[in-house]
């Protein structure tokens, strides 16, 4: 009777306390949740970016890579000829299987100097040293999704905005782990009947439960990545945020008619790494510049971005200073795993499908969770779930997709094959038209 009366107790007592974090997880849903579903979607696609940017851009696929790469100076040199008036620094990202791309970066083109990031991207055969494509980021489409997600397209105030967001997620997330489990013991159940209301809460409860402590990491790293200098504060690091190059170091050395070309601050950068994989070389920016080489060591987690650094003179051909994580304090290590854990590479191609799909439940939820919202308010009805007629109705769908993935293809191939016979005449009659304009103006 006494522990009867005890347990009744502790229910009085957690009653008003659910209360109160179901009303905040209700209310953090309907003012956020819209925003968390974009977050994840756009997320998702860009864990894929690349392999998308390719799909979607076959001229920059290498059919059949043939050869060794050319010097990075010839490649250079074919960038500045088709940008010749464009000075100052570039950065030459390697990369990372034989059939993509060399991508050149210019980190602030006057065409989008204002916007908060578009550089310019200029993709470069490596075996040819042909350019093969420009494009501004935020102009493409794997671009402006990942824009959208990172700032909602919205520059400077929405990058703050979506670490604001990462904060409010990982509320949401406990608070929804909490009410998912009010009593000890209680574990996820499916409903008996086939009602669908009920069949979406309890997929909503049970997809929360499975990606509840990848979307708190995922929340988490991403609040670290708008607003890094917290992070850098409690652990003590510095000059470690994603994107970042280290401190500015200028050149010493008295300029002469022999500068140190790419290929051979390559070979100097090399010495203190010799196994080390090159990932990006970024040309000196006036006198005083020097060469800042990025190379990959085995033992890091980070693919695309990572710290092993070594600054090389231009004039004197010397090593002005070297970074290797290797000697990191535990804190910068931890700093420096903000990127990876955000993106899944840290965890390998299985991470990154996992991460997808974790993008994919927050829409999910969005949608189950609004379900449920709308019917509890008399916006929807309940139905019963028939497995026959779902059955039927996924077949059809599946019948009208596949028709209509064969008809979209169908148009892309003849758009293809039109742009080979009309674009070259309308770009060069648009340059022409260009010109006459511009030479009127000047007149």
């Amino acid at each position: 009777m006494g522990t009867f009366l005890s347990d009744k107790n502790v229910m009085h007592t957690r009653l008003p306390r659910r209360a109160i974090w179901l009303k905040l997880h209700l209310y953090l849903a309907l003012i956020a949740g819209f925003f968390f579903a974009l977050m994840g979607l756009t997320g998702s696609i860009s864990v894929y970016r690349e392999e998308l940017d390719a799909l979607l851009n076959p001229q920059l696929v290498i059919e059949q890579p043939l050869g060794k790469r050319q010097s990075l100076d010839k490649i250079m040199s074919a960038v500045q000829t088709a940008h010749p008036n464009r000075y100052g620094s570039w950065t030459m990202e390697m990369p990372r299987s034989v059939d993509h791309m060399i991508t050149v970066w210019y980190d602030k083109p006057r065409e989008t100097f204002f916007e908060l990031y578009a550089p310019l991207m200029v993709s470069v055969n490596p075996y040819t040293a042909e350019v093969v494509a420009s494009r501004f980021w935020g102009q493409t489409v794997c671009t402006w999704l990942l824009d959208l997600h990172t700032q909602l397209q919205l520059g400077r105030y929405g990058w703050n905005a979506v670490g604001i967001l990462g904060i409010l997620l990982m509320v949401s997330v406990v608070t929804g782990v909490y009410l998912w489990w009010p009593v000890p013991g209680r574990l996820v159940t499916l409903a008996q009947g086939l009602r669908m209301v009920q069949m979406a809460f309890d997929m909503h409860r049970l997809i929360g439960l499975l990606s509840a402590t990848i979307l708190v990491l995922l929340a988490f790293t991403g609040f670290n990545l708008s607003y890094p200098s917290v992070l850098e504060t409690l652990v003590g690091s510095s000059g470690m945020e994603h994107g970042e190059t280290g401190r500015t170091i200028l050149s010493t050395a008295t300029p002469n008619n022999h500068p140190v070309g790419l290929e051979s601050a390559e070979f100097i950068a090399r010495g203190p790494f010799p196994r080390a994989e090159l990932r990006r070389v970024t040309t000196p920016a006036g006198d005083s510049g020097i060469y800042r080489i990025n190379l990959r060591q085995g033992s890091e987690i980070n693919q695309r971005h990572p710290y092993t650094t070594v600054w090389v003179d231009r004039w004197s051909g010397q090593i002005k200073e070297v970074r290797n994580p290797s000697t990191f304090t535990s804190g910068e290590i931890f700093t420096s795993w903000i990127w990876p854990m955000h993106t899944g590479e840290a965890f390998g191609s299985t991470g990154r499908l996992l991460w997808f799909f974790a993008g994919i439940s927050l829409f999910l939820l969005y949608v189950s969770g609004l379900l449920r919202w709308l019917y509890r308010h008399g916006k929807v009805k309940d139905r019963e779930v028939s497995f026959s007629e779902l059955r039927l109705l996924f077949f059809r769908m599946g019948k009208k997709i596949y028709r209509m993935v064969l008809t979209l293809f169908r148009l892309v191939f003849l758009l293809l094959h039109s742009a080979k016979r009309y674009v070259p005449p309308l770009i060069k009659a648009c340059m022409q038209l260009w010109l006459r304009v511009k030479n009127g103006l000047e007149k």
